[in-house]
C-alpha cells in the first residue's frame, strides 16, 4: 500500500515523522509525498497556537475531500493536535479513520493494520512511549538534518501548552545522541541542526546539570559535519562555558536562536520567564564581544495578558536598540488549559495583531539595513536548488537557518553544474528585498 506523510509544525515534529516513515518503509509500505497518489495519508499535526491548529484542521479537511473523491482510502491523524484534543478530533472529523496520540507513533504499523481491517481507532498511549531515538528517513534536503536531543518541556511558561501536550523534559542519553549523529554523518549529512524545546537544558534531568557544551564538543569530533547549528537556546542558560564552545569550535556556525519573548520585567515575570531587559542587554553584549560575527535570532510575543501600551513601547525600543539580525514576532494566542488563559486583562485580538505587525515592520527596516551592510562581503554558502523563474541558483549562508531565514540568489543557469548540498564561496553583490541577497560564486 502507498502512504503519504504530511508533517506540520516545527522541526521537532518533523523528526517524529521521519521515524514513522522509517517504520513504514521497513514494513513494506511504499512512500509518496503526494497524498492524491496514496492509499493512506498520515497527518502529524501541530497544535501549539491558533494558527497552527487552523492549518491542521484545513489539512484534515483537504484530505477528507480526497477521500470523498475516492483517490484516498484512509486518513490517520496524530501529533500535537490529536494529543491535545483527543476525542474531540475523532468526533468532529468522522472522515478520519484513526486519531492517535504521540505515544502511539511507534505503533503506527499496528494502527494501519487495524484501519485497513475496517476498524476505527482512537487511542492515546502514555506520552512517555514516544521514542527518543530510532531509525529515520530524512525528509529535508539530503545535506542537512535535525538532531532532536530532548523531548517535552519543564520550563512552565504560562502561555504555553507544550508541557501538557508533550510531557516533561526528557533528554536523550548522550551516547544515543552521538550514535544517531554518526549515522547522519555517514548518510551524507553535512549540516547538523541541534534542537529541543530548550536545547540549553539538555542533560539536566539525566546528569544534574546542562551537558550541552560537552555534547557540542563531541559532535564536532564527528567526521563529515561541516556546519553544526544550535537552535532554541534560553537566555538564562547561556553559560560562559557554552558561549566559549560556540566561539571556539570551527564547525559550530556563529548563529544563535534565543527566544526572549519580551524585555519588560513584569511581563516576563507573568510569563514565568527568568529574564529582564538589563540581563538581556548584558547577554547580547557579551555574545557580540566574544563572537564578533555572530548572527542573533530571537522570537517575541506581544499582546500577553496585561501588556500595556507603555510596556509594548518599551519592547519596540529594545528591539531598535538590539538590532537583531533575525526576528519573529507572534501575537499572543489564548490557549485553553494554560495559566495565562485564566489571567485577567486579556488584550483584545485586534490590538495583539496590530502590535505584532508594528514590530515586524520595524524589524523589516532593521533587516534591510543589516542586509545592505553585507553587500561587498564574501561568505560561504550551500546550494539548495534552482529557481527557474528567478533564473538563479538558491543558496543559504551560515547566517540563515533552513526554512525560517533569508535566501541567497546566485544568477545563472542549470548548465552551471552546481549540486544540491555543494558548498561554494560567494561574493555578495546586492540585496533582493528586505531579507534576501544576491551574489556571485567565486570558488567551488
Amino acid at each position: 500500500m502507498i502512504v503519504s506523510m504530511v508533517s506540520l509544525g516545527c522541526a521537532k515534529n518533523l523528526v517524529d515523522s521521519e521515524r514513522m516513515l522509517a517504520l513504514l518503509r521497513q514494513n513494506g509500505y511504499v512512500l509518496t509525498v503526494k497524498p492524491n497518489e496514496a492509499d493512506i495519508a498520515i497527518v502529524n499535526t501541530c497544535g501549539f497556537i491558533q494558527a497552527a491548529k487552523e492549518e491542521a484542521i484545513d489539512t484534515i479537511l483537504e484530505l477528507g475531500a480526497l477521500k470523498a473523491s475516492g483517490s484516498l482510502k484512509k486518513i490517520v491523524v496524530t501529533g500535537c493536535l490529536a494529543e491535545r484534543y483527543k476525542d474531540e478530533v475523532a468526533e468532529q472529523f468522522p472522515e478520519v479513520d484513526a486519531v492517535v496520540g504521540i505515544g502511539d507513533q511507534p505503533e503506527i504499523i499496528r494502527v494501519l493494520n487495524e484501519i485497513t481491517a475496517g476498524e476505527r481507532v482512537t487511542h492515546f498511549a502514555p506520552k512517555c512511549n514516544m521514542p527518543l531515538t530510532g531509525k529515520r528517513i530524512i525528509a529535508t534536503l539530503p545535506f542537512f538534518a535535525y538532531l532532536k536531543v530532548a523531548e517535552g518541556c519543564s520550563n512552565g511558561c504560562t502561555y504555553c501548552a507544550i508541557p501538557q501536550i508533550r510531557g516533561k523534559f526528557r533528554s536523550v542519553p548522550m551516547e544515543d545522541v552521538l550514535a544517531e549523529a554518526r549515522t547522519l554523518a555517514e548518510s551524507g549529512v553535512q549540516e547538523l541542526i541541534v534542537i529541543a524545546q530548550d536545547t540549553t537544558r539538555y542533560g539536566e534531568d539525566l546528569y544534574g546539570e546542562s551537558r550541552l557544551p560537552e555534547l557540542l564538543h563531541e559532535l564536532c569530533k564527528i567526521e563529515g559535519f561541516r556546519w553544526i547549528r544550535v537552535l532554541y537556546c534560553y537566555p538564562e542558560r547561556l553559560s560562559d562555558e557554552l558561549i566559549g564552545v560556540i566561539a571556539d569550535e570551527p564547525k559550530i556556525v556563529k548563529y544563535l536562536d534565543i527566544p526572549i519573548q519580551h524585555c519588560n520585567a513584569d511581563v516576563l515575570k507573568n510569563m514565568h520567564r527568568k529574564c529582564d531587559a538589563d540581563m538581556l542587554r548584558t547577554l547580547f553584549a557579551k555574545l557580540r564581544k566574544r563572537i564578533p560575527d555572530i548572527t542573533l535570532r530571537t522570537t517575541l510575543l506581544v499582546g500577553f495578558p496585561g501588556e500595556t501600551e507603555e510596556q509594548f513601547n518599551e519592547l519596540a525600543e529594545f528591539v531598535q536598540e538590539m538590532r537583531f539580525d533575525r526576528m519573529g514576532c507572534f501575537a499572543y494566542s489564548e490557549e485553553e488549559g494554560t495559566v495565562a488563559a485564566r489571567m485577567p486583562d486579556q488584550v483584545d485580538e485586534e490590538t495583539r495583531q496590530h502590535r505584532a505587525e508594528l514590530l515586524m515592520e520595524q524589524q523589516m527596516q532593521i533587516a534591510a539595513e543589516l542586509n545592505a551592510a553585507r553587500v561587498g562581503s564574501d561568505t560561504e554558502a550551500v546550494i539548495e536548488g534552482y529557481d527557474a523563474q528567478a533564473a538563479a541558483w538558491i543558496a543559504r549562508t551560515a547566517a540563515d537557518a533552513p526554512d525560517i531565514d533569508g535566501r541567497l540568489y546566485l544568477p545563472g543557469s542549470t548548465k552551471d553544474g552546481f549540486q544540491i548540498g555543494q558548498f561554494v564561496s560567494v561574493h555578495i553583490t546586492d540585496t533582493v528585498d528586505d531579507y534576501d541577497l544576491t551574489g556571485e560564486v567565486t570558488a567551488r
